[in-house]
């Protein structure tokens, strides 16, 4: 699958991006994590979904920015090689022994 943010994409993932920006606000985060479904209540029921299962591939499939995805990674203490690997199929240390990382092949 190709990856080009086009208009079609950006639209269909506005909803779900401003919600994923909107966690840059500490209310909001604070929200989320006490009160997902709260949170999430503007989102569609497939976007609760991707949102609930952390799936971020398809999150990235569906339209959500990358910068974007980072805030719910962070509100989730995820980090940005675990969601890589993630985009990748791949475990944490799979995708690490692809990277210059001392220790890690």
């Amino acid at each position: 699958m190709k990856y080009v943010f086009d208009l079609e994409r950006s639209g269909r993932g506005l909803r779900l991006n401003r919600f994923l920006h909107g966690l840059t606000d500490s209310s909001q985060r604070e929200l989320f994590k006490q009160e997902p479904e709260k949170a999430m209540q503007d989102l569609t029921g497939q976007e609760k979904d991707m949102v609930r299962r952390m799936d971020w591939k398809a999150l990235q499939d569906y339209g959500a920015s990358f910068f974007c995805l980072e805030k719910l990674a962070r509100t989730n203490g995820v980090s940005n090689p675990q969601m890589v690997a993630a985009f990748r199929g791949e475990t944490l240390e799979q995708f690490l022994k692809t990277r210059r990382v001392p220790g890690a092949r």
